[in-house]
């Protein structure tokens, strides 16, 4: 029976996710580090009775797919897990990850699109959020170790904006000249928990200090981080008290600047605050929401609801295709965003809710709402049953679901396939490189309307 710390040779038979997958006396072992058909000795890291996961210590014969990892942090960083393999094989990796999902969690026979890559992987994210941690006077700036949160200290990303990795340094020094106390996640205490950058496509940035309360010294941070970030625009302070994992707190104050990071997506101007919901790499966010588009197949007369919109952004393009769209979102603070993009961008024909889509969405449709396309764009978790249940009752001729996890997208499509809705297509687009997560776009279409 295999034990923790044991040290064992295994062939790598398939992709399970970014980590490959084994068999040893009736176990499945997840490997991390390893490739389909490469050879490895690796280490039990965790062993239960049905599986277990390892990490490669030595590749004894190497994928032709395998590559030597650019990134200094590799080995440390839980961010981007698949440095190991070309960029090839994280994109077939990636659509094996999502036609598993649906075939073995939503029971769907279905096409998968191959994965549409990028022609440049690298420095694309224009939003990152960072834990800080350490001691007074030597914070640690960075990203959590795998499957911890433990702070690995980072200088710079190569996903990130070379922004990104300014206003992370700009801090960092800040705090170690005025002795800020970092926050102790155990504890609770401490002032500067995170720290969080948006860059535009014209080079703006937007800084965010989150801490639990009013920090020192903001004019010597302001001109600190003015010298050495040309774009900046503004800088903020967000105050976060709570005890868990969230990021963001409700209350912002700006400190310096405009209160707003403008920036462009398919032909359009987005005004966004540090609450706003924006995807992080607008080349592949302009070929995920074409793709959207596509499936939508709106011919100008239809009536859409756009689930979970966020800051408005594909509200305002099926806008352009749509005699008018709905836009729902629980967050008060996108739903200012949207209303403000709209307006800015010439858009009429669009309206938002600020309300809970389980919440709103089942009351509207029993009032009579009838949209002719649904779009949806839910958080990692998924949907609520009620929203899928007052899609099914409200009735659409199609239905667009764009998902960041393959997981909880194959279990919402199974339930609405229960309600007479059929899985056209799914094109994966690589939204997130050089790490495990994938983002899809699936096309439903309602069954008695197929031929």
């Amino acid at each position: 029976m295999l034990q923790k710390n044991d040290e064992l040779t295994v062939t790598i038979e398939r992709f399970g996710g970014e980590m490959g997958i084994a068999h040893l006396d009736g176990q499945t072992l997840f490997v991390q580090g390893a490739l389909p058909g490469e050879t490895v000795v690796a280490r039990a890291q965790k062993v239960k009775a049905t599986h277990a996961f390892l990490k490669t210590l030595r590749v004894l014969t190497p994928s032709p797919d395998r590559a030597q990892p650019p990134c200094p942090y590799y080995e440390k960083c839980g961010g981007c897990v698949c440095q190991h393999m070309t960029y090839e094989a994280t994109l077939q990796m990636k659509r094996e990850v999502v036609q598993d999902a649906l075939h073995r969690i939503g029971g769907l026979v279905t096409e998968v699109r191959p994965v549409i890559g990028m022609d440049d992987p690298w420095h694309y994210r224009n939003k990152t959020a960072l834990p800080v941690g350490g001691e007074k006077g030597k914070p640690q700036i960075g990203f959590y170790a795998p499957r911890s949160h433990r702070i690995i200290d980072v200088d710079a990303c190569l996903i990130a904006k070379s922004e990104s990795d300014a206003v992370a340094g700009v801090l960092r020094r800040w705090m170690e000249k005025f002795q800020v106390e970092p926050y102790w996640e155990e504890t609770h205490r401490g002032l500067v928990r995170h720290m969080m950058s948006r860059v535009s496509r014209t080079g703006q940035v937007m800084a965010v200090v989150i801490a639990t309360g009013p920090i020192p010294h903001e004019r010597e941070l302001t001109a600190m981080l003015r010298a050495a970030v040309p774009g900046l625009c503004s800088l903020y302070l967000n105050i976060n008290r709570r005890n868990d994992n969230v990021i963001l707190g409700n209350e912002s104050h700006l400190l310096w600047g405009q209160e707003r990071l403008e920036d462009t997506l398919c032909g359009l101007k987005y005004a966004l605050s540090p609450q706003s919901f924006f995807q992080v790499n607008p080349v592949q966010t302009e070929n995920l929401y074409q793709t959207a588009l596509d499936f939508a197949d709106l011919k100008g007369n239809e009536l859409v609801a756009d689930l979970y919109c966020g800051a408005g952004t594909i509200s305002l393009l099926l806008a352009q295709k749509a005699r008018q769209v709905i836009g729902i979102e629980i967050v008060p603070q996108a739903i200012e965003d949207a209303r403000e993009n709209a307006k800015n961008n010439g858009v009429a024909n669009a309206e938002f809710h600020a309300a809970a889509a389980e919440a709103l969405l089942p009351q509207l449709v029993a009032q009579g709402l009838r949209p002719d396309v649904i779009v949806l764009d839910p958080p990692r978790k998924g949907c609520e049953e009620p929203v899928l249940r007052a899609i099914a009752q409200a009735a659409p001729r199609r239905v667009v679901y764009v998902s960041c996890d393959p997981a909880t997208l194959a279990r919402d499509v199974k339930l609405l396939s229960s309600f007479g809705y059929a899985a056209d297509a799914c094109q994966p687009v690589d939204m997130f490189c050089f790490t495990g997560h994938v983002e899809s776009v699936m096309k439903l279409t309602r069954t008695e309307l197929k031929e």
